[in-house]
């Protein structure tokens, strides 16, 4: 992937910001000379950053050539012909429409261990200067265990926060906690009785899943009838108007006893399973308060008043959203029922208000089949005279290889727990094949952070617009694209820092790393500020895990063919390498939460 050189959002903490910096002005400078003028800040977007091994920058000059009526390679020629040589760029060189820089090598080197010597972890992170920024995720109903297809959401979410603090943004998290719908109602129903009480449809059904543990979490305890209730409502009648009556009472703020205890369990639960991913939030946000601090209300009579509103036959608000382009099935949206009660969508306009009045900008992250509610969201805003829109980060879902969804109602789940589980356990076995000698407890430890890490690598590798197949044999390979790759290359480098007779930090000098594999390797540890500010931009959080492997596998290229400990006049530098490889690794698994060894 070639990163658009002219767009890292901080010069000082970015190796070739600094080289590209002078640069600018004399190109721009060339180009008008050539009579080829161009925007402010064209060439800082059009300059690229090449993949190959020389170090260089290039640029294309069709489109100012065809302005200037200028031949493409004529101008490049022009540009290039006798350019002001700089520290870090000596040369350029016409290459047809293109001018290209050689970037001195030794500068470089010596330029990117400075910067990594000076910030530490934070190499690559941008000052505090961008707005705040809400990002909601996750926000699953408190019905039961989080499954592995939810927890997508859960990783491409807390991977974006962390991305965006990196880049200088003032993050906020948040979690939408869905206590007011049938699907709550359901839980607090079921369990407003003794399980002896229970109907034996339901009873059967949970005894079938074995029988419960004193330790069980209480989502898992909590979530257990759910999916039987839901079956046995559909053929009992007389049940599903009393769990009718319980989702009315929620609507209209008068939550039964009990519910909000149930709810706060559950969701306890569901947050402890997150923690041994490494996901948490800053804050929880109750759906139910937008009924009690009179937010719906005013929802309602602003869209009442809209330019769409109408009143269906039986006395509903609706508003009638054909202009706004949404399918003819859906174009009409009711907003209120007949008995005045609020639907999901109204209280999600409320807490959308509620983001907007506090934080400049608010990410939502959604599963695709959420398109149609994000739409939705957006039409009704529209119709209140709202400006502001959240920003949607759409994903596919995640499956297992042999296909199909995953329900909680259907009780087709696969628990987050399980798959964690599972993750340790294959871990242990590969640890204790590699290393036999590793105590037992050890082995422990190392296997739960292997496992947490294959599991979140696996799911943010892979762009959000693609879905994800889960497969093991990819997810806990130690040599192919895959977070335990990813953690040994940092294992290996803090080995190799150990075994150093002299305590670092140390002192590297640009002109003793000539090797390919360590110019490679350096070119590689530059790249890590602006990919931070482009995957932070774009959104692209899986092109931090892609980095992860390039980084981790140009260190072994360099681990595997260069001497180290055992070199010459060199050996400081190299120690300076690996010191920078370190670190820079050490802030990449923080950003993509993957947890960092000093074994394995």
């Amino acid at each position: 992937m070639t990163i658009p050189a002219g767009r890292a959002t901080t010069a000082g903490g970015d190796p070739w910001a600094r080289a590209l910096d002078p640069l600018l002005p004399l190109l721009e400078e060339r180009l008008a000379a050539a009579g080829a003028r161009v925007d402010p800040g064209w060439v800082a977007a059009q300059l690229d950053l090449s993949e190959g091994g020389a170090g260089d920058l290039a640029i294309a000059l069709h489109r100012p050539a065809k302005a200037a009526g200028l031949a493409p390679s004529a101008l490049a020629e022009a540009v290039a012909r006798g350019f002001p040589s700089t520290a870090a760029v000596p040369t350029a060189t016409a290459v047809g429409a293109y001018v290209n820089f050689a970037v001195d090598p030794s500068w470089l080197a010596e330029t990117t261990l400075g910067l990594v010597r000076e910030r530490g972890a934070r190499f690559g992170w941008a000052e505090g200067t961008g707005a705040a920024v809400c990002v909601e995720h996750t926000s699953a109903n408190p019905t039961g265990p989080l499954h592995i297809g939810r927890i997508r959401n859960s990783l491409i979410g807390d991977t974006l926060a962390r991305l965006l603090r990196a880049s200088g943004r003032s993050v906020t998290t948040q979690y939408y906690v869905d206590d007011v719908g049938r699907q709550a109602a359901m839980i607090t129903w079921i369990w407003s009785r003794p399980p002896a009480e229970w109907p034996s449809e339901v009873r059967d059904a949970v005894a079938t899943g074995g029988p419960t543990r004193p330790d069980e979490p209480a989502d898992r305890r909590l979530g257990r009838p759910y999916p039987a209730v839901s079956t046995y409502l559909k053929t009992h009648p007389e049940a599903a108007a009393e769990v009718g009556a319980i989702t009315e009472a929620l609507e209209g703020g008068r939550a039964p006893p009990r519910h909000r205890e149930l709810a706060e369990a559950v969701l306890a639960g569901m947050l402890a399973s997150l923690a041994r991913i490494g996901v948490a939030f800053d804050e929880f946000v109750w759906e139910s308060s937008f009924l009690t601090d009179g937010s719906v209300p005013k929802v309602l009579e602003r869209l009442a008043a809209s330019p769409h509103a109408l009143r269906e036959e039986n006395g509903a608000l609706a508003i009638d959203a054909e202009a706004h382009h949404l399918p003819k099935e859906s174009s009409r949206i009711i907003v209120a029922r007949a008995n005045g009660t609020s639907l999901y969508v109204t209280r999600d306009i409320a807490y959308h208000l509620s983001k907007f009045a506090r934080f400049p900008e608010v990410i939502d992250v959604l599963g695709q089949d959420h398109l149609l509610h994000a739409r939705t969201l957006d039409a009704l805003l529209a119709e209140m005279g709202e400006s502001r829109r959240p920003e949607f980060l759409l994903y596919q879902y995640l499956t297992t290889p042999e296909g199909g969804g995953m329900s909680t109602r259907k009780g087709t789940a696969v628990h987050l727990d399980a798959l964690l589980d599972e993750a340790t356990e294959r871990a242990r076995a590969e640890v204790r094949s590699r290393w036999p000698d590793v105590a037992a407890e050890e082995v422990d430890r190392i296997a739960a952070a292997v496992g947490a890490g294959a599991v979140r690598y696996h799911i943010v590798r892979v762009a959000p617009d693609k879905a994800v197949t889960f497969r093991w044999e990819d997810a806990l390979s130690f040599e192919g694209r895959s977070g335990p790759f990813v953690q040994y290359a940092f294992v290996r480098a803090t080995s190799l820092l150990k075994k150093a007779e002299t305590p670092g930090p140390y002192d590297g000098r640009g002109a003793d790393l000539r090797t390919p594999p360590e110019r490679d390797l350096v070119r590689t540890i530059a790249r890590w500020p602006r990919t931070i500010a482009y995957a932070s931009r774009t959104r692209h959080v899986h092109a931090v895990a892609g980095y992860a492997h390039d980084l981790a596998e140009s260190f072994n290229r360099f681990y595997q063919g260069v001497p180290v400990l055992k070199s010459g006049r060199e050996r400081e530098s190299r120690l300076a390498l690996v010191e920078a490889t370190r670190t820079t690794l050490g802030g990449v698994l923080d950003l993509l939460g993957l947890p960092k060894l000093d074994r394995m």
